[in-house]
Order: C-alpha cells, then sequence, then structure tokens
C-alpha cells in the first residue's frame, strides 16, 4: 500500500477557509430568503395537537435526527423515522395529530417520495426542507422551507456539505422560533436535562445537598472553646453554628477564626463559644437553590454557609465540598 503524498499545509489551510467561507455565504443567503412560510410552519407546528416527526435519508437523515433531537429539547414534543423504515411498518408511529418534517436536498428521494401519497390520505400536515420548491416534496408540501445552496463547499460540488449546514441551521431557526413562542425558559431546558450541568444547576435546591440532623455541627453560646473545637472535628464541615439560649443562630465559628484566635495568642481552654464566634453569620434558605449558596460562599469568600428554613431556625449546613460531590460547581 502506498503512502499518501505529503502535506501541503498552505492548500489544507486555503480549502478549510474556503469551506467556512462558502458555508457562511450560503447561511446568511438562506436568511435573506426566509419569509411567511417559515412564520407558518412554526406557527402550524405550534398549534399541533402531536409530535413534530422529523424524517431524511443519508446525510440529510443524520441531520433530522439532531433536530428532532433539539427540537425535543426545547419544547416541543419531536422524533426521527427513519423514511425507509416506515415503508416497512414504521409509519404506523405517525397520526394525523402530527407534524412531518422532511428534509431532502433534491426533493425527490425515493424513499421518501413514495411515502407522500400515504401521508396526504393521513391528512399528515407536511413541512418539506429542501431546495426545490418545485419537486416533489416541495409539491406536496403545505409549508416550503428553502435550503438550497449555490455550491456545496466540497472541492468537487458533490459531498454534501454546505447543503447540510443549511438545512442543521433552519432546524435550530424553528427550535429557536417554537420555544420562543411557547415561553420556554431555562427552567423548562433543565427539566429535560436533568443529567446536565445546567439542571443540576437549575433543578438542586440547597435541601438536596445539605448535611441535616445530628451532621449539622452546633453547640450553645455558653459551651466552651474546646466543646466547639470537639464538635467542627467530629462534623468534618470546617464551622458550627452557636445558638443563642432561645435556639436560634447567634454566630459562627470557623476554621478560620480558630486560626487566627491561635495567631492572637487567645487561650482557648478558658474561653466561650459566645466569646470567639463571628455574630450574625451569612444564612442561606433551604428552599434556595444550590447555586445560589455557590454564589453566596463565592462573593464572600466563605466556603461553609449555615442554612434556615422559613422560620428562620437551623434546619442544615453546607460547604464547598457538598456542591461540588453534587456537581452543582
Amino acid at each position: 500500500m502506498s503512502s499518501p503524498p505529503a502535506l501541503k499545509a498552505d492548500r489544507t489551510l486555503a480549502l478549510a477557509q474556503d469551506t467556512l467561507r462558502t458555508e457562511a455565504d450560503a447561511l446568511l443567503a438562506a436568511a435573506l430568503r426566509l419569509g411567511p412560510a417559515f412564520a407558518q410552519a412554526v406557527d402550524l407546528i405550534l398549534h399541533s395537537q402531536g409530535r413534530v416527526v422529523v424524517m431524511g435519508m443519508g446525510k440529510s437523515g443524520h441531520v433530522g435526527r439532531k433536530i428532532a433531537a433539539t427540537l425535543a429539547s426545547t419544547g416541543t414534543p419531536a422524533m426521527f423515522v427513519h423514511p425507509g423504515e416506515a415503508s416497512h411498518g414504521d409509519l404506523g408511529m405517525i397520526t394525523a395529530a402530527d407534524v412531518v418534517l422532511a428534509i431532502s436536498n433534491s426533493g425527490e428521494s425515493d424513499e421518501l417520495t413514495v411515502l407522500l401519497p400515504v401521508l396526504k390520505r393521513m391528512a399528515v400536515p407536511l413541512v418539506a426542507m429542501t431546495s426545490r420548491a418545485d419537486s416533489s416534496l416541495g409539491r406536496h408540501a403545505a409549508h416550503f422551507l428553502d435550503t438550497s445552496v449555490a455550491k456545496e463547499a466540497c472541492p468537487l460540488n458533490l459531498a454534501p456539505t454546505a447543503s447540510t449546514t443549511v438545512q442543521l441551521a433552519m432546524g435550530d431557526a424553528l427550535a429557536v422560533a417554537l420555544l420562543d413562542a411557547r415561553g420556554f425558559k431555562a427552567e423548562d431546558f433543565a427539566r429535560s436535562h436533568p443529567g446536565g450541568s445546567l439542571g443540576r444547576k437549575l433543578l438542586t435546591h440547597v435541601r438536596d445537598v445539605m448535611r441535616s440532623g445530628d451532621a449539622v455541627p452546633s453547640v450553645g453560646w455558653d459551651a466552651s472553646a474546646m466543646d466547639l473545637m470537639r464538635e467542627m472535628s467530629a462534623k468534618g464541615l470546617g464551622a458550627s453554628a452557636v445558638l443563642s439560649a432561645s435556639g436560634h443562630i447567634a454566630g459562627i465559628f470557623t476554621d478560620g477564626d480558630l486560626r487566627r484566635l491561635i495567631e492572637s495568642g487567645t487561650d482557648m481552654r478558658i474561653a466561650l463559644a459566645r466569646d470567639v464566634m463571628r455574630p450574625n453569620p451569612r444564612t442561606v434558605s433551604a428552599d434556595a437553590l444550590a447555586v445560589e449558596a455557590a454564589d453566596l460562599m463565592e462573593n464572600h469568600r466563605i466556603s461553609s454557609v449555615l442554612v434556615v428554613n422559613a422560620e428562620g431556625a437551623l434546619c442544615g449546613a453546607l460547604n464547598t465540598h457538598d456542591l461540588m460531590r453534587a456537581k452543582v460547581i
């Protein structure tokens, strides 16, 4: 087997730049062509009682899978159905309440065109994403989205490159227009991405990650400083709440406070908790988002925070390690 020819770096870079310019030009041209048909397609999908069924063959099929995933994750129920499989039973997955989004550069993919009469009999509305309005797909569509390109980025003008980029971007445009029309918010996005970082930040509350019960370090303000240090060591938070006689939070004592007192020469053997605590500590509500607790600790340069309930009573505690374990930070 012969070895490949030596790489010409200048030519490689020039081809890469030309590819990006060609695809960027194709996207700009597609943006200028957008008209009423796009808004009508969005309105059709918005008021549909079913799902968006995305279909496409080859590279258009790969693009279609991504578009279906983007729609589904931004509030528009969607799924991809392979047109070849649809002819062999999967067409039963489509109902009259659905909208079919068919993707084909030529608009003449055999696997798609064979389905057109059946979709028409089922009264399933069709949105076509193709380069030709006069194609079989374009003629049968309720709404035609023009994804034509002047040329492919491929030097041979054969491999789908610029055309699939425009298809992909048109799908993103649909998804963005639909999420805006639905009033879709970051919290809604998080609910469909509970395993992602955004989902953890927007769905995880302080009560989900805080230490509670016996795991919360606390002493009364008449406790000795030695007992206070023992409580901190036993609970491993790096801080302890100091409670007043009525059980309310009077202050907090941290590892940093301990170091500063030792450096100042304070005799911890005779001090009381109320003598060494810092009063009016920062607290966070158990109902707050965990990311809010992270912001509080970062803004005030603290590593631990006490958690309070609706009545303002101590109910938990957490530190940056707890937030890191929960992957909030």
